[in-house]
């Protein structure tokens, strides 16, 4: 699909404001709504207060009851990266604490499906918990509340994701999007809420002199970071000012090795430098890995990963994890082809005619994988993607991945307001969300879900549109610029990496490991290397083009100890 290249809008005002900083990062902050040199600050004395958040002194409360009285208390988490590391957080926090009957259980997506279900508290009888705490999952969990209630067990949710019309009985809540919350950001992940808590039962603990009294050192709590970071990156929440000092402060760990073995483990598999760490390498490298038990196993394995502190299990662990990270790969593969025929044959031409809301679904599809498989389908048709397996029964799992400017969750209740029987149950946020549906009613869900994606959505928003911040004058091809640009983030959803565009000369061009592609490109007097990842080869090498336009990243490509700067091609054209 072709792409159209956008340049950002300067905000010359606020580019002349930031005077004391390099003048390439002017315009790239401004150009992400940066409007003060306050919000660059990334200290940890800049974190937004947790005293703002809803419900947070009642679950001090019983939490530091629970751990002073030695109760049971039962971290119930999630499948994915987010739900993981906030497991491990709460886990790690409450242990450090004194709490010395701390268990974690998470749901097999394929046996229970997702968050604190009626079926998951049967499983929890035999923890025989006198506490139940939700992280990343519960303010949806209503039946599942009410169970563990009437068990006599008390219940604390600590979720991000959006509630229903209606709050689930629990005896506590934490989550900045409730009804009534002052918490500025609404955008912490699932970590980032748990990180919240623990930094207020830490300090309530502190009031009490309760480590005094039990002779315990005061925990540093910077030491989860590490873990925040992660979770926070893996969970695609908007990188606004207060999850940027999150993640780079857990980045600031990671990259001086003071972070858990499980972190250190996973990026040595993925060939990363723990010293070099950045956002992207946690998304890609740590969390793709991570995902995959939750996706092809249970994620039990990938929460005793980030708690386990023996370096040579936890490289067991880590190995385990790669080898079904490859295993859910070559399903997912498969799974594209078949799905990329399925839209061919709906619209050979590939010039607008797919319906504007897809729906996809193939009996033999791997539920653990639809989600990726929404992703990748959505970055290259530019267009919001539900994909459906089978579920138990005659149920139908989905998985939804939007665009932006559509909130995909949104458009799940409108239809579930709309259509009060047809879907059976939903949850999500703007950019990601889940469903059940019946299989009889997969066909009509198609239909309005297109029909109300077609409502919402314009031609404009379904373009695919590059926003670039603009040409790079020769003389800041260097290595300089390109380690600035990146120690300058952290990067990522909402506050994208720099992105370039310019023409240039092709002096250069071959293929690469099957499908990418190196190039040799000339600005005026610059000669610089570039490559392209996952190049359609039937249009690339194209040698009768002397020059390309490209949107590209800096980067800095380190071979045996040499470093040189490259370009991240993003597109390319002839020009």
């Amino acid at each position: 699909m072709n792409k159209q290249i956008i340049r950002r809008e300067l905000r010359e005002e606020v580019v002349a404001s930031f005077v004391e900083l390099h003048p390439l990062l002017r315009r790239v902050y401004a150009a992400r709504k940066i409007n003060s040199v306050h919000e660059l600050n990334r200290t940890l004395g800049s974190l937004l207060p947790n005293q703002l958040l809803s419900g947070i002194d009642v679950t001090v409360r019983l939490l530091a009851e629970a751990v002073q009285e030695n109760q049971k208390i039962l971290v119930v988490g999630d499948f994915d990266a987010d739900g993981a590391t906030s497991t491990a957080v709460a886990i790690r926090a409450l242990r450090s604490f004194g709490a010395e009957r701390v268990q974690f259980l998470v749901p097999n997506r394929f046996a229970f499906g997702y968050g604190l279900t009626p079926e998951l508290v049967v499983l929890a009888k035999d923890f025989a918990p006198d506490l139940i705490i939700t992280v990343d999952n519960g303010i949806a969990n209503h039946p599942g509340v009410e169970a563990a209630k009437a068990m006599g067990v008390r219940v604390i949710i600590t979720d991000h994701h959006l509630p229903a019309a209606t709050l689930p009985p629990a005896d506590a809540i934490v989550n900045p999007n409730q009804p009534g919350d002052l918490f500025p950001s609404k955008n912490l992940a699932g970590v980032g809420v748990i990180f919240y808590v623990m930094l207020a039962l830490r300090r309530y603990l502190v009031s009490q002199k309760w480590f005094e009294k039990k002779a315990l050192a005061e925990p540093n709590m910077s030491r989860l970071l590490d873990l925040v970071a992660l979770g926070t990156v893996a969970d695609l929440v908007p990188l606004d000012h207060n999850n940027r000092i999150l993640v780079h402060q857990g980045l600031q760990r990671i990259r001086a090795g003071q972070c858990i073995p499980g972190i250190i483990a996973l990026l040595e598999l993925a060939d990363r430098e723990f010293s070099r760490t950045i956002a992207a390498d946690l998304g890609f490298a740590v969390a793709s890995r991570l995902n995959a038990a939750g996706r092809m196993n249970d994620m039990s394995l990938g929460i005793e990963c980030l708690i386990c502190d023996d370096s040579i299990r936890v490289r067991e662990i880590a190995r385990m994890l790669d080898q079904l990270n490859d295993e859910r790969k070559s399903i997912e593969q498969d799974m594209q082809a078949q799905a990329l025929t399925v839209l061919n044959k709906l619209n050979p031409n590939l010039k607008g005619e797919l319906p504007r809301g897809i729906c996809l679904f193939d009996e033999s599809w791997h539920q653990g994988v639809i989600g990726i498989l929404a992703a990748r389908i959505k970055d290259r048709f530019n267009r919001p993607v539900i994909v459906f397996a089978p579920g138990q029964g005659d149920e139908l799992k989905g998985s939804a991945r939007s665009i932006a400017g559509l909130h995909i969750r949104d458009v799940l209740a409108l239809i579930d307001a709309q259509n009060p029987e047809l879907i059976m149950k939903f949850g999500g946020h703007a950019m990601a969300a889940g469903l059940t549906i019946e299989r009889a009613v997969l066909d009509e869900f198609k239909k309005i879900f297109d029909d109300i994606v077609s409502k919402q959505v314009t031609d404009a928003q379904l373009t695919h549109c590059l926003m670039s911040d603009g040409e790079l004058h020769s003389d800041e091809f260097n290595l300089e610029v390109a380690m600035l640009l990146r120690d300058a983030g952290p990067w990522g959803q909402e506050f994208p990496e720099p992105l370039f565009d310019d023409v240039f000369r092709v002096h250069e061009q071959r293929i690469v490991g099957d499908k990418h592609l190196r190039l040799r490109l000339a600005k005026e007097d610059k000669m610089i290397d570039a490559m392209a990842f996952f190049i359609d080869t039937q249009q690339w090498p194209n040698h009768r083009c002397q020059f390309i336009r490209a949107a590209y990243r800096l980067d800095i490509n380190e071979y045996k100890g040499r470093r040189n700067l490259q370009l991240i091609i993003e597109y390319l054209e002839p020009a």
